[in-house]
């Protein structure tokens, strides 16, 4: 009966794997269709991988980091059609970038609730910014000692690299997070409520990404209606249909990132991705924070008021209505 237990918890360790190194591998693909060359080198300016990474390890732990070496891994081989030295060291540091964030927001007491500010801040921080230097350095030091790589256009490739790895994990893992915890709405103004935000967040994207006014700006009260009303259940996805659809724009060369050159495109999107990432998970998780303080203070007040009607002294009996007096 124990061996036949933990002959299950392998297995289903092992399907895990399977499936985080297919949605891994998945991701990459997709990521791949909208890909820049900076420098003669492959960048994406939105690498979702990374956050698929990061939400995997969240929800299951660091044990589920051989299903996300084997996704990089098998992602390096398909854009280079062989496996070699150069190509593990690049798939190795795309997988440790993940697992160092993982480990860093272990240590701070991070909640996948992201219902503080000091989640919100840790995983742009460590998860994102910080973690991530690991796949960007990676990468274009590998390229560099590779020699395909001149030692002036290194940091050009780095900072691109981790832009687009960091965006993966501030676009992609909180909405992996808040998708455990989200309901559908009832049939009721909420839902309607829904419905418009969701065609006010395309409509508003679509005319700020591709006309040649720089109307850009426009994206953030919707994000900001998104995050005071449905927390990060609504700026994450806006946030994500935001970012992409600038990339869409960016690479196509269109819009506000007509007439500019590869590195001027990467480096507005990357500007815009990164402010549309933390306006969204940071207000989301301040409304959140304040919310359940508000909540806690009422169950509070709440409770405070049923003691204080126990302990208070009750009034003595008052005469007996037959006019014998109290018993």
């Amino acid at each position: 009966m124990i061996r036949s237990e933990v002959h299950r918890r392998r297995a289903v360790l092992a399907g895990q794997m399977l499936v985080i190194a297919a949605a891994y591998f998945g991701s990459g693909q997709l990521g791949l269709l909208r890909q820049v060359a900076v420098q003669s080198s492959v960048v994406t300016p939105l690498w979702p991988p990374s956050g698929i990474a990061l939400a995997s390890m969240l929800y299951l732990g660091a044990r589920i980091w051989p299903g996300v070496a084997l996704g990089s891994l098998l992602t390096v081989v398909s854009l280079s059609d062989s496996l070699t030295f150069w190509g593990v060291a690049v798939a190795t540091g795309s997988a440790l970038a993940p697992l160092c964030s993982y480990l860093a927001l272990r240590v701070v007491g991070f909640r996948t609730e992201l219902d503080r500010l000091r989640d919100g801040l840790a995983l742009v921080f460590l998860g994102a910014m910080g973690g991530m230097m690991i796949s960007a350095t990676s990468g274009a030091g590998v390229q560099f000692l590779s020699g395909s790589l001149p030692a002036g256009q290194f940091w050009q490739v780095w900072s691109a690299w981790w832009a687009g790895d960091a965006m993966g994990v501030l676009m992609v893992t909180p909405l992996l997070l808040v998708l455990r915890r989200v309901r559908m709405p009832r049939l009721d103004d909420r839902w309607t409520e829904t419905m418009a935000l969701a065609v006010v967040a395309v409509g508003v994207t679509a005319v700020a990404t591709r006309s040649s006014l720089s109307m850009i700006y426009l994206v953030f009260p919707v994000l900001v209606w998104a995050a005071l009303r449905f927390q990060l259940a609504g700026s994450a996805p806006c946030a994500l249909l935001m970012s992409v659809m600038a990339i869409v724009a960016g690479t196509d060369g269109v819009g506000p990132f007509e007439d500019h050159s590869v590195l001027e495109v990467m480096l507005n999107l990357s500007v815009l991705n990164g402010c549309v990432a933390l306006t969204a998970l940071l207000l989301a998780a301040i409304v959140t924070e304040h919310n359940n303080i508000r909540h806690e203070t009422e169950v509070a007040c709440e409770e405070l008021a049923a003691l204080v009607e126990e302990l208070a002294p009750r009034p003595p009996a008052g005469p007996d209505p037959s006019g014998r007096g109290a018993v």
